[in-house]
């Protein structure tokens, strides 16, 4: 017996020694670059993309605004699956490999579109002559590598923050968190370096070397980023999957089902709930009482066998309460749909730019009309960084409260932002149509006088409404959510995107099939100077508005926001938590962090 006890023990030190190699800061170039490549890659396309599908296409306005939305709603949603995936099966280091080979090879079908003649509509002049459209099997293979590139996202996106801190973790280092930190903030800088290099120099180059060239070098690029990230597999750390917060969920209803006819026991009732030994939830809550049912001990003898852990039978009083927290904030998390909405209007303004005047100083430096974009992401930034260091000390001194102002309040601030971000978007383009008609071009295609300049407001707006209003939304979760659901605060606000963009596709499609009956032009027909793309704003600004009142009663109905002091974190074992995340469950973002929502609402 002692002999197979020091056998035991040397496989222990030899594993820790074998592990102590891998890993450390050597590894982040490897992690960082395939994460600084892919978003340099991704978000470069959807910045131009909508001339893309109109002038190669010939798709309406309407009907290649869908398909981005639809695209971006798919993209959001993806990564929830693939943060399951991560978390459950394969683990971090193959969901990250898979995605991006899986996004490389969307990108290079989308390039094949560009290269191949016969994969596109024959060229033709829109203003002289009817476009052929797109053929059912060229859609196809451009619909392919939109959901290719959709499928890759998934996998990077949920795991490419965590993978990276995989590789710092070691509970025995004094110096841990501050290592963590530092790599937080070079993740942080590269990953919004990278997108302003696409949405500026990317898009440059779609507008002056053409799609193949512009489509090229994002191919370039994710195939760089695929190389760099399989020569680090020796070094890293690849933990293995575990079973995902997900489960547990589906646990909670399967048990609740099963036990739907049993009547649940009185109020002071002692010995009939589960829960782990030393928990301090040994009664559920009395709301959401049917969900008390999934933790009722039927058969005690056969029960207690799972007394230090759950089954599919009968779960934990604290599994229970975690779901009823989820369950809770949702109608919070619905008022960020419409919001989803306004922050991801991106197509037509590109369209209203190529009508405007876009110079700069001289006749021959144009304003890419992909690149206004950057005025969001500038604003988002400056603001969060001023927002941190000085009107947070100066409101705390008004408030008595360390935040300055509650999450709710950020987000009900950032949702009125938006309602003044669709009026002035719709403002502006009421000056750009009426210039446009005075100038003799209600009929015809051409560029007005209108400065494209006037589109920053409304991209400023947007920004901010952003900043108040997704950052608002993830303290919030954290707030009300115990450290093993910290994943769940990101993932719900990448889903109220994605259920956003879906709603938007929605929206336009209503909006164009009903205002172009009786033969009369659409609102958001392709010539927008006939077109009436102020009364879409207006239409926006509108439901804006009624989603306000709409938060708001939703903030009222939930009551106290107070931060939940009463979790018993020990239970979840914490020590496989790190310092600052629950990177465990695979968070999409750090909390806090701007640059993720760039992702989310594909800046």
């Amino acid at each position: 017996m002692e002999i197979s006890y020091e056998k035991e023990e040397n496989k222990k030190i030899s594993r820790q020694e074998g592990k102590s190699r891998k890993g450390g800061f050597r590894t982040m170039p490897f992690i960082i670059a395939n994460e600084t490549f892919e978003k340099v890659a991704s978000v470069g396309l959807q910045a131009n993309m909508i001339l893309y599908l109109t002038k190669e296409y010939h798709m309406s306005s309407a009907a290649g605004t869908n398909v981005l939305f639809l695209w971006s709603a798919i993209s959001n949603f993806m990564p929830t699956i693939g943060a399951f995936l991560s978390d459950s099966y394969l683990g971090r280091f193959r969901v990250i490999a898979l995605g991006t080979f899986i996004s490389l090879l969307g990108l290079t079908v989308l390039w094949i579109t560009a290269i191949v003649p016969q994969a596109t509509p024959p060229s033709c002049n829109p203003t002289v002559e009817a476009c052929i459209s797109a053929k059912p099997a060229q859609l196809a293979l451009l619909y392919s590598s939109f959901a290719l590139m959709a499928i890759g996202a998934g996998g990077i996106r949920p795991c490419s923050l965590a993978f990276g801190a995989d590789q710092l973790q070691n509970p025995n280092n004094p110096n841990n968190e501050r290592l963590l930190q530092s790599f937080f903030n070079w993740y942080y800088a590269s990953v919004g370096i990278s997108i302003m290099i696409s949405v500026t120099v990317i898009v440059y180059i779609q507008d002056k070397a053409g799609w193949i060239v512009g489509f090229g070098v994002p191919v370039g690029l994710m195939f760089l980023s695929a190389v760099l990230f399989l020569m680090g597999s020796s070094l890293y750390v690849k933990m293995k999957a575990n079973k995902s917060l997900f489960t547990g969920f589906a646990q909670v209803i399967s048990a609740a089902w099963k036990n739907r006819n049993l009547a649940l026991p009185p109020r002071d009732s002692d010995g009939w709930y589960h829960y782990q030994k030393g928990s301090k939830f040994t009664v559920p809550t009395e709301k959401l009482r049917f969900l008390n049912k999934a933790c009722i001990i039927r058969n005690p003898e056969k029960d207690m066998e799972y007394s230090d852990k759950t089954s599919w039978n009968v779960c934990t009083v604290r599994q229970v309460e975690e779901l009823k927290a989820l369950i809770k904030v949702l109608p919070i998390w619905s008022t960020g749909i419409i919001i989803g909405v306004t922050i991801s209007q991106h197509s037509f303004p590109v369209l209203q730019a190529v009508t405007m005047d876009r110079r700069i100083f001289t006749e021959k430096i144009k304003y890419p009309a992909g690149s206004f974009g950057l005025f969001a992401i500038l604003t988002l930034t400056i603001w969060v960084a001023v927002y941190d260091r000085i009107v947070v000390p100066l409101l705390a001194k008004f408030t008595k409260r360390r935040k300055g102002l509650s999450n709710k309040e950020r987000i009900g601030i950032g949702l009125a932002i938006s309602c003044l971000a669709m009026a002035t978007s719709a403002l502006v383009e009421r000056k750009r149509r009426d210039t446009a008609i005075r100038e003799g071009l209600a009929h015809k295609h051409g560029i007005v006088s209108t400065s494209a300049f006037w589109l920053v407001p409304q991209y400023c707006l947007i920004g901010l409404a952003e900043a108040f209003n997704a950052i608002g939304q993830i303290e919030f979760y954290y707030s009300q959510f115990p450290k093993s659901m910290s994943s769940i605060g990101v993932a719900l606000m990448a889903l109220g995107i994605a259920v956003g963009n879906v709603v938007g596709a929605l929206i336009i499609s209503i909006l164009d099939n009903v205002t172009k009956r009786g033969g009369k032009v659409s609102w958001v027909a392709t010539n927008l100077n006939m077109a009436h793309y102020d009364y879409y704003y207006w239409i926006l600004c509108f439901l804006s508005v009624i989603n306000l009142f709409y938060y708001l009663v939703c903030s009222w109905a939930y009551g106290s926001c107070e931060d939940i002091k009463d979790w018993d974190e020990d239970e979840v074992k914490i020590t496989e938590e790190l310092s600052i995340l629950d990177l465990k469950g695979s968070p999409l973002v750090y909390p806090g962090s701007p640059l993720v929502f760039y992702s989310a609402s594909g800046i």
